[in-house]
């Protein structure tokens, strides 16, 4: 399998984690999607990553389409339960995960790639309280549990670290660690993992 990536996207990321706790092999390719150069149409239409490329011509893309799949390869460290509710609540976990980083990617385009007389301070800030409400709403899910759902790693706790970590990367003036002390001692605790050290945003 191959899958084409960046270092600094964390929707790559949560698919590497994936692959690496599911002890996959594969060749990551890098692609600047923003490059004028970027063949990233040639592979998914919607000019996006992760795209995962199938040693038979399969194309996969969005993480969540790839994460659920590669979750069915191999029963070793399974991330997602198979149905019910618990498999729901797994599934929400990530929704609000990636729901973060959707809102916080479109504040960092609107703040990079438009002028600034023409960025919208109104569309910044109804970005932002999606990041606020969805990280507080996260938090007292959470609770003092030690994991987001059950009693081991899932993909729920891989989409809240990878949301998390993205923010200190490209937000370091949002203080979730102050603010949400549970979420900075899950996301300590899992970035001690080979897997989420491997794939430190940069």
């Amino acid at each position: 399998m191959k899958l084409i990536g960046s270092l600094a996207s964390p929707y790559v990321r949560k698919v590497r984690i994936v692959m690496a706790e599911k002890k996959l092999d594969y060749a990551l390719i890098l692609e600047n999607v923003w490059a004028p150069e970027t063949t990233i149409q040639e592979s998914n239409p919607l000019g996006k990553v992760p795209c995962l490329l199938m040693e038979d011509g399969l194309v996969m893309y969005d993480s969540r389409v790839i994460v659920e799949y590669l979750d069915t390869l191999t029963p070793v460290g399974k991330l997602i339960p198979a149905n019910g509710r618990e498999r729901a609540e797994v599934k929400c976990w990530e929704a609000l995960a990636d729901g973060i980083m959707d809102a916080a990617i479109l504040v960092r385009l609107e703040k990079t790639q438009r002028a600034e007389a023409q960025q919208s301070d109104a569309w910044i800030a109804r970005q932002m309280s999606k990041v606020s409400a969805s990280l507080k709403s996260m938090s007292e899910s959470l609770g003092e549990s030690p994991f987001c759902t059950g009693n081991h790693l899932t993909l729920a706790d891989i989409s809240v670290a990878c949301a998390l970590g993205w923010l200190a990367f490209r937000f370091p003036e949002i203080d979730w660690r102050t603010d949400y002390p549970n979420l900075a001692k899950l996301f300590d605790k899992l970035s001690e993992r080979p897997s989420f050290k491997d794939t430190v945003p940069e």
